[in-house]
């Protein structure tokens, strides 16, 4: 039975070499990158041998943590699709420990499991100071790489439960986005700098953390053969108990998985669901600006790529601060950072909102002249965000700078950004559309554009909202630094600025709109 499991496998792997030209050249270079990757990581693993023991435990543990997390969790942020579901053979009469341990079997043959097999079995060059610290790295290896495959196969199975609707998988990947953007920047930071200590020393943050997750199922089978060359036969006894028993629970998790999709039936991705009420459409009013705005606040609260314009909203504040923090910035400046550039990209989604109908853009059109309806309800959702987000991150951002009078010009600041944005970006989405992810495209997926007007529109509209705004930005700079006078002018320019661009944005879109209902229509139809 595990044979014919491993001839599926690798029958669905050759079957990669049949897909078009343009597949195919994707397939190759991952299978490089892969290869080149496995070389590097056992060439360094071979290179620690020769290091201090301390050093070398702490990036094979961390490291190989990081793999087994990856393996546990990815599968379930990103919804990924199985291959070998077992619902699959569900009438093929198969008991569920055999098809457990044949679907186990087969997952070995992926690029992920055999680089992290080859990967987990070259530690047994770096801890080969003696023969039993020899032995135990190739079994911890083992251990380690099985218990990598095997969260896997739990991760992807308890997807496929989870993740039974598009939406959810792209909410799922958006989540996941936000969450590498947000913490990669922050783990490679911590191992640049002095926060990690002297690690052949054993102190420090990132030591610490070795001896940490040395005790937990993510690092247990990595830090045996590292105890054993220290001479802590003991802990690794113990570790290799922790490791030997984080694979007995995830196969008797992964075998009562199995049983259970044997018996259970698969839910249709296009499964409909019934809903009561009119949604938003009740909560607004009976105008056209009411009905724009709850066809966009329905978007907005279930449409994916909604969802994936907010990733960029947090994400260059929080780069930010790392840098400064990084560079000795005090926090009493870099805490006024976050939020005036979150209020940038805030107000910068809407400069191609357009676009986002692609076809069900024609009733506003074939409504009249409705363009003045049009930008001002599409703003709304915006707006909605904003107020929250500036009151109270307003308050969060002066509380942590420990400056209490800088609140005017924050607030000042926030708003103009919000409100020039908004202004902007009404204009650029009626005159300057540009191809869009279509309606149940993935997130993540761009059109190709053939002109520059993508990046001009996305360009002018980002620093044109920088410019206007630079008033209200300078003036907040003198009050703080300077003359605190300067923090109510910074609030008055700023909101004086916002408002007169929001109106003549809004304005002028309006009219936009109204003019070349045509070619609005055939750019959001573009892909």
């Amino acid at each position: 039975m595990v044979a014919e499991f491993l001839r599926l496998r690798l029958r669905l792997l050759g079957n990669a070499g049949r897909r078009p030209t343009s597949q195919l050249v994707g397939v190759l270079i991952g299978l490089a990158y892969a290869a080149v990757m496995t070389i590097a990581l056992v060439a360094g693993l071979v290179t620690l041998r020769d290091a201090d023991p301390d050093l070398a435990r702490t990036i094979v543990v961390i490291s190989g943590s990081v793999v087994v997390a990856a393996f546990w969790l990815v599968p379930v942020v990103f919804g990924l699709t199985d291959r070998l579901d077992p619902r699959s053979f569900a009438l093929f009469g198969v008991t569920d420990g055999r098809l457990a341990i044949g679907l186990l079997a087969a997952s070995f043959l992926g690029v992920p499991a055999l680089v992290v097999t080859i990967v987990g079995l070259a530690t047994a060059v770096t801890w080969s100071q003696s023969p039993g610290s020899t032995l135990l790295a190739i079994v911890s290896g083992l251990i380690g790489a099985v218990t990598c495959v095997l969260g896997a196969r739990i991760s992807v199975s308890l997807a496929s439960f989870a993740f039974t609707s598009r939406r959810a998988r792209e909410v799922g990947a958006v989540v996941g986005v936000l969450a590498v953007v947000v913490l990669v920047p922050g783990l490679l930071l911590l191992m640049i700098t002095s926060w990690g200590g002297n690690a052949s020393a054993g102190d420090g943050v990132l030591p610490a953390l070795a001896g940490a997750l040395g005790w937990t199922p993510l690092g247990a089978a990595w830090a045996v053969p590292a105890e054993a060359v220290n001479g802590q036969w003991v802990y690794a006894v113990l570790k290799l108990l922790i490791a030997l028993a984080t694979v007995g629970l995830l196969w008797l998790a992964w075998r009562g998985l199995v049983g259970l999709m044997l018996v259970s039936p698969g839910t249709r991705d296009d499964e409909l669901r019934d809903e009561a009420g009119l949604g938003w459409f009740g909560r607004t009013p009976s105008t056209p600006t009411g009905a724009i705005a709850a066809r966009v606040l329905t978007y907005w609260a279930r449409d994916p790529r909604y969802f994936a314009q907010l990733v960029i909203v947090p994400a260059p504040a929080v780069l930010a601060v790392l840098v400064f923090a990084f560079v000795g910035v005090p926090i009493g400046y870099t805490a006024l950072l976050p939020l005036p550039m979150m209020c940038v990209f805030l107000g910068w989604v809407m400069h191609n909102d357009t676009a986002f109908d692609n076809t069900a853009v024609w009733l506003h059109l074939v409504a009249g002249r409705v363009g003045l309806a049009d930008r001002i309800g599409r703003m709304i959702p915006i707006v909605l965000i904003a107020v929250p987000l500036i009151g109270i991150g307003s308050f969060l951002s002066v509380l942590f700078a420990d400056d209490l009078d800088a609140l005017p010009a924050v607030l000042g600041v926030c708003t103009c950004l919000v409100l020039t944005g908004l202004g902007l970006g009404s204009v650029f989405s009626a005159r300057f559309p540009y191809a869009a992810t279509r309606p149940g495209d993935s997130a993540f997926t761009q059109p190709q554009s053939t002109g520059p007007t993508s990046v001009l529109a996305q360009l002018f509209s980002l620093f044109g909202t920088i410019a206007l705004s630079t008033p209200a930005i300078v003036y907040g700079v003198l009050g703080v630094f300077g003359d605190p006078a300067y923090l109510w002018v910074s609030l008055w320019t700023g909101l004086g600025v916002g408002v007169v661009v929001l109106v003549a944005g809004v304005i002028a879109g309006a009219r936009i709109f109204d003019r070349r209902g045509p070619e609005i229509l055939a750019a959001a139809q573009r892909n």
